[in-house]
């Protein structure tokens, strides 16, 4: 058995804490992927529109996965977004938001919901 990690090394294997208040201001939420291709100006990108329900509509998003997905393995699946980031330039379009997965040695792993979720439901 592993002793469990000292409070400094988690610390150290992390970013540095913040607030309640900081994380608060994060718009997490629900989305449907229900369009996705690869533009044909990016090796890396995937480019896809995401139905976040009436209140906040539907939204493109650009990831960098195109190396570990093709753009039908994620339509029609939900995913959690980040809707409150600043639009980024993406060749003649702005990507508004991004799609939270996880970041490992081998690739991005997506995280899409085992059951349906509505649309534009928050997380915390």
């Amino acid at each position: 058995m592993s002793p469990e990690p000292t409070q400094s090394a988690v610390q150290s294997a992390t970013k540095s804490s913040i607030a309640y208040a900081d994380f608060d201001k994060l718009d997490i939420r629900v989305g449907t992927v229900i369009e996705a291709s690869a533009p044909e100006w990016s090796a890396k990108l995937i480019r896809y529109v995401v139905d976040f329900g009436e209140t906040i509509g539907k939204r493109v998003l650009f990831s960098g996965i195109r190396k570990w997905y093709a753009p039908e393995d994620l339509i029609g699946k939900q995913y959690c977004f980040v809707v409150n980031l600043e639009p980024k330039k993406m060749g003649e379009e702005e990507s508004q938001g991004m799609m939270i997965m996880a970041d490992t040695e081998k690739g991005p792993i997506l995280t899409p919901f085992s059951q349906p979720v509505p649309n534009g439901t928050g997380v915390r």
